[in-house]
């Protein structure tokens, strides 16, 4: 393979083999990667803003079935320190996040096996009832494959209820890697990769707007993060016209601070920072049919996200007003609304408020900031 012409064709948005994705990432330097994805960036983003969101990830429960080997906040059924989030705690959080100028939660939970689609979909119309300009990011396609099968419906049928009652996006949760090999040693309990993609098809279908994810660091194999890309550029290439289909793509690496995999197959967190960056790079060459990639400062740090705003990153996410999932793991960052836009001016870039359809917002004239502790 020649690596000059890969890149070319990179730059001409042509899709690359897995095969040749990872020739670039085993050969070229992270300088010629780095160049790459930001001339593609330019392409795909080319007025120079690096977009960042107000929200916060408010848990439905922390009970769950699925016993994740990378996750410490699962509690599994009958636990003393179960609990499922009732509604007075849904309102405080909700007021709360609109004095620090957010109008979303992203509202994920586990797979509780008491919990169905009824449960869902009158959360979200309680919660639409009181806070009609509330934005829903709510749930991922492991938790609608297993409100499917609790309900012994399609995929399609859960997201239209799931919709209707005012889900307004759907997160990419759950993804890690999509190979099935890697699966059933960190996630079992979860459903498979071709079904993660299904339920993206279907959300795709109804014109639900998605994200992607890709964690990754732990037991995969480079072949295995590359076939993860492809599997995902080739969702999106065949969403409806009028879809947006996955509006964002978001890798991080595994936390491994008192995990399961760590504690019992050894497993640690390698993943250096060179080594996200060219991730960063790699993923903005891979997948030209997604707009926006996002780098994840939650687990890498400032300094690192700010570089990868020059490797084809074009988006600093949320200031994650509050995390427990990813937290629980050992991510210990932290920004408030003020930090996440002079990190970015200090990366050379104009920040610029989104929503989670990746429209630009004006940012409210007042702000109340959030005490973070580090």
């Amino acid at each position: 393979m020649n690596s000059d012409l890969l890149l070319q064709r990179a730059l001409n948005l042509e899709f690359l083999s897995a095969e040749e994705g990872k020739y670039l990432f085993e050969k070229v330097p992270t300088s010629e990667l780095m160049y790459v994805g930001n001339a593609l960036r330019k392409i795909h983003k080319p007025d120079g803003k690096v977009t960042w969101i107000i929200d916060r990830n408010v848990n439905t429960t922390n009970v769950c079935i699925a016993n994740c080997k990378f996750c410490n906040f699962y509690r599994i059924p009958g636990h003393g320190e179960a609990y499922i989030t009732d509604l007075e705690q849904y309102k405080t959080k909700i007021e709360e996040t609109f004095r620090y100028g957010g109008e979303q939660l992203l509202l994920q939970g586990g797979h509780h096996p008491d919990l169905g689609l009824a449960y869902y979909t009158g959360l979200f119309a309680t919660l639409k009832k009181h806070y009609p300009q509330l934005k829903l990011h709510a749930l991922g396609p492991p938790e609608v494959a297993h409100i499917a099968k609790l309900e012994g419906m399609t995929h399609t049928e859960v997201l239209s209820e799931l919709k209707n009652a005012g889900m307004d996006s759907l997160p990419g949760a759950g993804a890690e890697i999509l190979n099935d090999r890697v699966r059933r040693m960190i996630s079992k309990g979860k459903c498979s990769g071709r079904e993660w993609l299904d339920v993206m098809r279907a959300a795709h279908q109804l014109n639900i707007t998605t994200s992607a994810t890709m964690m990754f660091g732990h037991v995969e194999t480079l072949d295995e993060r590359f076939e993860h890309l492809v599997w995902l550029r080739q969702v999106q290439s065949e969403k409806p016209e009028a879809s947006k289909g996955f509006v964002a793509f978001i890798p991080w690496p595994f936390q491994d601070e008192g995990t399961l995999l760590r504690r019992v197959k050894g497993i640690r967190n390698s993943v250096s920072g060179d080594e996200y960056i060219r991730t960063i790079a790699i993923s903005r060459i891979m997948l030209p049919n997604i707009t926006n990639i996002q780098a994840s400062w939650l687990t890498v740090g400032k300094s690192i996200a700010q570089v990868c705003l020059h490797a084809g990153a074009n988006d600093f996410g949320s200031i994650m007003i509050e995390e427990n999932v990813v937290s629980a793991a050992g991510a210990p960052h932290r920004f408030t609304s003020d930090g996440i836009q002079d990190a970015i001016r200090e990366a050379g870039f104009e920040p610029a408020l989104r929503n989670q359809q990746y429209e630009y917002r004006d940012l409210p004239e007042v702000i109340e900031q959030q005490v973070i502790s580090y």
